[in-house]
């Protein structure tokens, strides 16, 4: 079997540094060799990461690759890997049919797809306590910021409500093939002990992404826009950008919508 040629239209950039690999691989959770607990790495690739997970034995590792090319160089380099080896898109995946007991999250994440990579992620958040992930550096900044830093948007919010975020390490672009044009960078994610939002989650949601499509605007017009005049009501928080606010306080605000927007509860928007 030959080697494996990146795809561009798959956002390959296949890692070639092992130690990098390793460490990233030593940064997920696992269970224990009596017990050991499902992992699921998204975009296997040549199997740069796969080896060193394959060598634990507090976990059992699945792999996610949509890749033709890659899954006939997988199954031939790593035998024992092939029962656990799901060739198709992660993104369509029914990861509640497949781990009914839950599983974590590893890979160097196709940057093409990695921020729906997370919005995945945060739909099965109840099922999947942690994630580890390499994306492109201006990703990883995104969703590790605090409120008030101008990278802070829809993803950092919705992700932190339900995660604890660490920005792990920069990965350079020589460690790649071929090196992408950008520096990439390791986060972790681990559910916090959230369990429900104290407001309507999918108005916080559309609060959020309402709050951010205007994000230069202050918080009364970008969300007068998506929920109309509120009977004239006035937050607080209306004099400020989105941003500017915490999870809490968008849980806040959501509601403070909820009591003063009619449109609220059906909303086309979604």
């Amino acid at each position: 079997m030959g080697e494996v040629r990146a795809k561009k239209a798959l956002g390959q950039h296949f890692l070639t540094d092992k130690n990098i690999a390793r460490k990233i691989c030593d940064a997920l959770g696992g269970g224990t060799p009596d017990a050991p607990c499902d992992v699921l790495e998204v975009g296997c690739g040549t199997g740069v990461l796969t080896q060193f997970l394959l060598r634990r034995d507090d976990i059992v590792t699945w792999g996610a690759e949509i890749d033709t090319e890659s899954v006939a160089y997988l199954r031939n380099r790593y035998p024992e890997f092939v029962p656990r080896l799901l060739e198709g898109d992660f993104l369509r995946m029914d990861l509640a049919s497949l781990f009914p007991h839950g599983l974590r999250v590893i890979g160097n994440f196709p940057y093409n797809i990695s921020s729906q990579i997370f919005f995945k992620i945060l739909a099965c958040r109840d099922r999947i306590p942690e994630c580890v992930g390499m994306v492109q550096r201006e990703v990883a900044v995104r969703i590790a910021e605090p409120p008030g830093s101008r990278e802070y948007g829809i993803l950092s919010v919705l992700l932190q409500a339900w995660y604890d975020i660490e920005y792990l390490f920069t990965v350079n672009e020589t460690v790649f093939d071929p090196p992408p044009k950008v520096k990439s960078a390791v986060i972790r994610l681990r559910r916090n002990g959230v369990r429900s939002l104290d407001c309507d989650e999918a108005l916080f949601v559309r609060v959020v992404k309402a709050a951010f499509g205007q994000r230069r605007k202050m918080l009364r017009n970008a969300l007068r826009a998506a929920f109309g005049d509120f009977g004239g009501a006035e937050h607080p928080f209306f004099a400020r950008r989105a941003e500017q606010l915490s999870v809490d306080e968008f849980v806040d605000l959501t509601r403070w919508v909820t009591a003063h927007a009619a449109s609220a509860p059906c909303s086309a928007e979604r």
